[in-house]
């Protein structure tokens, strides 16, 4: 069985073509782009995050509660970014039909 280390990594492949194919097809809203993108910024942070972790603390990132927090912040910045990209689409959509 693969751990979950190996797993995680392999994740990103199917993600970075995932951005690929988003960034391609020029119809996904820029704000959520930018909030796809920045989920690689929270993979950035978690990753050193989590070794601190461990060498500091002998603990898994999820139980050092200050560091874990401060990474899943990212997160929360991505699901933002995410969610106010696609609503400002969905303004600009009615919008543009309301007009036509």
């Amino acid at each position: 069985m693969m751990n979950k280390e190996t797993l995680f990594a392999l994740s990103l492949f199917p993600y970075l073509g995932f951005l690929w194919f988003m960034t391609k097809s020029q119809q996904t809203p820029k704000g959520a782009l930018i909030g796809f993108y920045l989920l690689l910024v929270f993979v950035g942070v978690t990753i050193p995050a989590g070794i601190y972790a461990k060498t500091v603390y002998n603990a898994e990132l999820a139980n050092v509660d200050w560091l874990h927090g401060s990474a899943e912040s990212f997160l929360t910045l991505t699901n933002i970014f995410v969610v106010i990209g696609f609503q400002q689409a969905i303004r600009a959509a009615k919008s543009n039909r309301t007009e036509s």
